[in-house]
């Protein structure tokens, strides 16, 4: 059993891979097994977009069309997702970064990394997931336009994140049974220090 206390540096992990490549998925499980706060920024920005702000509304037109909202603003919501969360393990933060900046002013402007799980999933094997999931879904993002975009513009920003922070990057095959990809997880977390 793990016990919750409130870190000056907690353990932060990113969590990248193409939509549909099971992140939110794998992280229900590693936030149970380990205690750690899951931080999605796709909920984070549906949140948003929910309270019907000024802000959200200006995400909710930026989604739609299958573009990434500025790093500023998603960088501020994760600082105040944080904030609000100081009583944990450690933070899995899903779905971000999405570049090298986005990585590059997280270190700068929360702390360092400690571990980055790269999900690697085909193109056709993620799509196949997001139009199934779009069917009972109702999310915005889950159409056929709109996921070929998203995974163009997840391939064109990933390669120089997973070139920079090389030592820190533990590639996982997510095509596999979830079991099996937890496993891998799991091998992987247990090698960070105990805080």
């Amino acid at each position: 059993m793990y016990t919750t206390t409130h870190v000056a540096d907690p353990v932060i992990i990113f969590v990248i891979g193409g939509p549909g490549s099971g992140k939110g998925t794998q992280c229900e499980r590693i936030s149970k097994k380990y205690g750690f706060t899951h931080l999605s920024t796709g909920d984070l920005l549906r949140e948003e977009v929910a309270s019907g702000s000024d802000l959200g509304k200006s995400c909710n037109e930026v989604m739609k069309k299958g573009q990434l909202v500025s790093d500023e603003q998603v960088l501020a919501l994760l600082k105040k997702a944080i904030h609000n969360n100081g009583w944990t393990n450690g933070f899995l933060v899903d779905g971000y970064p999405r570049n090298l900046d986005q990585a590059i002013a997280f270190e700068k402007e929360v702390g360092p990394v400690n571990i980055i799980l790269f999900f690697r999933c085909s193109d056709d094997i993620m799509i196949q997931r997001l139009m199934d999931r779009g069917l009972t879904s109702g999310r915005v993002d889950d159409n056929d336009e709109t996921i070929k975009h998203r995974l163009a513009t997840f391939h064109e920003n990933s390669d120089s994140i997973l070139e920079n922070f090389g030592e820190k990057v533990v590639c996982i095959c997510a095509e596999r049974d979830p079991n099996a990809i937890f496993n891998d997880v799991v091998r992987a977390l247990d090698t960070l220090p105990k805080g």
